[in-house]
C-alpha cells in the first residue's frame, strides 16, 4: 500500500491582545460562583414567599443558569464568540501545544474530542466510585454506610445519571466523534468548531451539578427522575433536571456538529458508498440525538415547572402516567445513541486488524440506518406492569424485532474475520470481548421482550444485569479498544501490548463474574434499589462486591497504562495497523488543520489484499494513480 509522508499545516497566528493573567478554568469557577451568588440573592430579595432560607428551588435554579453561564464565560467563550457577536475584535489566543489547551476553550476538532474524552473518562470515574459506595453497602443485608434508603437511592441516582449522560451520550459521540470523523472524511475542520467549543465545557458543569446535588436535599428517583415521586423530593431533584439539561444539551449540539459535518463536509471522491463505517454511525447516531434529546429536554423542564410552581402536570388532578411514558420513549433510543457507534466501531476497526475486505459493508450499513429506525418504536417493554394488555404484543413484537438489523452488525464482523489472518491486537481483543459481551445482553433482552418473563423478573437485578452487559458491553470495552486503537494517531506513541492483553483479560473475567451473578440475584428476588434485603441473598452479594472491586481496579490499570503510553511509550510508525482511511494519512499526532490541502477519495477504504489499491491522494502528488475501484458503485461527490 503506497503511504504518504504529509508536511504540518500551518498553525493559527498568535493573535494580538492582553494574555490572561489567571488560567481560564480558574476563572471559570470564579466567574460561576459569582454569578451564582449574585443572582442567588436577587432572587432572594423579590421572592414573596421563599421563607427562610438563603438559597431555595427557584433561587437554586436562575444562581445554577447564572453560574453556567460566567462557567462558560470564563473558560473562553467571552473573548472567542461573546466580544467578537458584539463588534469587538477576537482576543483569544488558542494555544496550539502543551496541556494547556486541553483546559480552555478551542475551536480545534482534535483539542475538543480530547476533551470529551478527558471529561468522559472524569465522570466514569466518579461514577464508578459512587457504585463501590454502593457495592460496600449492599454487602451486609442492612443498612450500614447508608444511614437512610434516600441516601441509598441518591448514590444510585447519581452513579446511573453521570454514567448514562455524560459517560455513555459523549464518550464515542463527542470523543471519537469529533476527534476522527473529520479526518476520516477528509475534512479539515467540523461544521461549527465554534459552538463544538461551548457544548464540551457544558460536560463537566453538568457533572458537577449532579455530584452535588444532595447539598440541596436527598433525591429517591434514581437516573430517571421519576413524576410524581420526584415533587415529593427535597430540591436536590432540581439539579438533577439542570444538570441532565446540560449534558444532553452538550450532547445534542455534538449530534448536530456530526450530521451536518459528515454531510456537508466530505471531502471530493468521499460518496457515500466509500463513507468510513464510524462515519455512518455517528451520522445515525446524530439523527437519533437530533430526534429524540429535544423530547426529553421537554420532558425535564415539565417536570421541574411540575417542582418549581407546581403545575400539577403529573399529579392526581394531571396525568400521572404521562412522566413515565415520555421518559422512555426517549430511554430507549438513548440505549441505541450508545450502542451503533459501537456497532460501528466493531466494523471499522476488524477489516484492519484482519487485512480482509469488510463482508456485507451495504448490510452493516443498513443494519445501522434501521436500529435507528427502530428505536423508537420499543419503548413500552419498559412499562409492561403498567400498559393495557392490547398493548404488550406490538411493543413485545417491535422489541424482538430491532435483534434483526443489529444482527446485521455481528454478520459483517464475523463474515470479515472468516478466513481473515486475524491479528490479536489489544483493540481486536477487546472488540472480540465487547461482541460476547453485548450478545448475553442482547439474549437477556429477548427474554426480558416477553411480558411473561418482563412481569416477573420487572425491577430485579436480572434487568441491571441485563442492562450492564448492554450498555458496558458495547460502550466501555468498545471504547476502550477505540483508544488503544487510535492512541498512536492521537499521541504517535504505542501502547505496550503485554500490559493491554493482560488489562484486558482481567477486565473481561472481573466484569463477567460481576455481573453474570446480577441475573442470578434478579431470579432469585432481589430487588433493584434497595438497600436492605432478605438475609438469604447476603452470601451472593457479598461475592458480587468483592468481584466489582476487581472489576474497579483493572479499569484503574487500564487508565494508567493509556496514560504511561500517551506520555512514554514507544515512538509509533504512520500507519501501524495498514489501515486505509484517511486519518491515517496524515501525520501523527495530526497538525491543526489535518491535511495541508483536502485530500481527494478514489476508491474504497476497505479493500484489501495483494492488489489493494491507493484510496487517498492528494492533488500535489501527480505521481499517484489514481485508480477505480470496480466495486464501488458511488455516484458524484454531493
Amino acid at each position: 500500500m503506497a503511504q504518504t509522508t504529509m508536511v504540518p499545516a500551518a498553525t493559527r497566528a498568535p493573535k494580538a491582545g492582553k494574555r490572561n493573567v489567571m488560567p481560564p478554568v480558574l476563572r471559570g469557577f470564579l466567574w460561576a460562583a459569582i454569578g451564582f451568588v449574585v443572582v442567588n440573592t436577587f432572587v432572594d430579595i423579590v421572592d414573596p414567599f421563599r421563607g427562610h432560607p438563603f438559597v431555595t428551588g427557584p433561587s437554586a435554579t436562575f444562581g445554577w443558569v447564572a453560574a453556567v453561564i460566567g462557567w462558560l464565560l470564563g473558560v473562553g467563550v467571552w473573548e472567542s464568540v461573546a466580544l467578537p457577536l458584539f463588534g469587538y475584535k477576537d482576543r483569544w489566543h488558542e494555544k496550539s501545544t502543551g496541556w494547556r489547551r486541553y483546559f480552555e476553550y478551542s475551536t480545534d476538532h482534535k483539542v475538543i474530542g480530547l476533551q470529551y474524552l478527558g471529561s468522559a473518562m472524569g465522570g466514569f470515574l466518579i461514577a464508578g466510585a459512587v457504585a463501590m459506595l454502593m457495592r460496600i453497602q449492599l454487602m451486609s443485608d442492612h443498612l450500614t454506610i447508608f444511614h437512610y434508603p434516600s441516601n441509598y437511592l441518591t448514590a444510585v441516582g447519581i452513579h446511573g445519571t453521570i454514567m448514562m449522560f455524560s459517560v455513555a451520550n459523549v464518550a464515542l459521540l463527542g470523543g471519537f466523534g469529533n476527534y476522527m470523523v473529520p479526518m476520516m472524511i477528509g475534512s479539515r475542520s467540523t461544521a461549527f468548531p465554534k459552538l463544538s467549543g461551548i457544548s464540551v465545557w457544558l460536560v463537566p458543569a453538568g457533572i458537577l451539578t449532579v455530584l452535588f446535588s444532595p447539598l440541596l436535599g436527598a433525591w429517591t428517583t434514581g437516573w430517571r427522575g421519576y413524576e410524581p415521586l420526584a415533587s415529593q423530593d427535597a430540591n436536590g431533584i432540581l439539579y438533577y433536571y439542570l444538570g441532565v439539561a446540560a449534558l444532553t444539551m452538550s450532547t445534542f449540539i455534538v449530534g448536530l456538529n456530526m450530521v451536518t459535518t459528515v454531510m456537508f463536509r466530505r471531502a471530493q471522491g468521499m460518496t457515500w458508498s466509500r463513507l468510513p463505517l464510524f462515519a455512518w454511525g455517528q451520522l445515525t447516531v446524530g439523527l437519533l440525538v437530533l430526534i429524540w434529546i429535544p423530547e426529553i429536554q421537554t420532558t425535564f423542564v415539565l417536570a421541574l415547572l411540575e417542582k418549581l410552581v407546581p403545575f400539577n402536570f403529573f399529579a392526581a388532578t394531571g396525568s400521572v402516567m404521562s412522566y413515565l411514558e415520555l421518559f422512555w420513549l426517549f430511554g430507549h433510543p438513548e440505549v441505541y445513541m450508545i450502542a451503533v457507534p459501537a456497532f460501528a466501531l466493531w466494523n471499522e476497526i476488524i477489516p484492519v486488524m484482519s487485512q480482509k475486505s469488510l463482508f456485507a459493508r451495504d448490510w452493516a450499513v443498513i443494519g445501522l440506518v434501521f436500529v435507528m429506525m427502530l428505536s423508537g418504536l420499543v419503548w413500552a417493554h419498559h412499562m409492561f406492569t403498567n400498559i393495557r394488555n392490547s398493548e404488550l404484543l406490538p411493543f413485545s413484537f417491535f422489541t424482538e424485532m430491532i435483534s434483526i438489523p443489529t444482527g446485521f452488525a455481528y454478520m459483517a464482523a464475523i463474515g470479515t474475520m472468516w478466513k481473515g489472518k486475524i491479528r490479536l491486537t489489544t483493540p481486536m481483543l477487546l472488540i472480540l470481548m465487547s461482541m460476547f459481551n453485548f450478545l448475553i445482553g442482547g439474549l437477556t433482552g429477548v427474554l426480558l421482550a416477553d411480558p411473561m418473563v418482563n412481569l416477573q423478573l420487572h425491577d430485579t437485578f436480572y434487568v441491571v444485569g441485563h442492562f450492564h452487559y448492554t450498555v458496558i458491553g458495547s460502550l466501555v470495552f468498545t471504547g476502550l479498544a477505540g483508544v488503544y486503537y487510535w492512541l498512536p494517531k492521537m499521541s504517535g506513541r504505542m501502547y505496550n501490548e503485554f500490559w493491554g492483553k493482560f488489562l484486558s483479560i482481567v477486565l473481561f473475567l472481573t466484569f463477567n463474574l460481576t455481573f453474570s451473578q446480577f441475573f442470578l440475584l434478579g431470579l432469585h428476588g432481589m430487588n433493584r434499589w434497595v438497600p436492605a434485603y432478605p438475609q438469604y441473598l447476603q452470601p451472593m452479594n457479598f461475592e458480587v462486591s468483592i468481584f466489582a472491586f476487581f472489576l474497579g481496579a483493572s479499569f484503574l490499570g487500564h487508565f494508567i497504562h493509556i496514560f504511561w503510553a500517551w506520555a512514554k511509550g514507544a515512538k509509533a510508525t504512520e500507519n501501524p495497523w495498514n489501515a486505509r482511511t484517511p486519518e491515517w494519512f496524515t501525520t501523527s499526532p495530526p497538525p491543526r488543520y489535518n491535511f495541508p490541502v483536502e485530500p481527494e477519495i478514489v476508491s474504497s477504504l476497505y479493500i484489501y489484499g495483494s492488489k489493494q489499491p491507493v484510496s487517498v491522494q492528494f492533488p500535489a502528488e501527480q505521481e499517484l494513480a489514481a485508480t477505480k475501484d470496480p466495486q464501488d458503485e458511488g455516484g458524484p461527490h454531493e
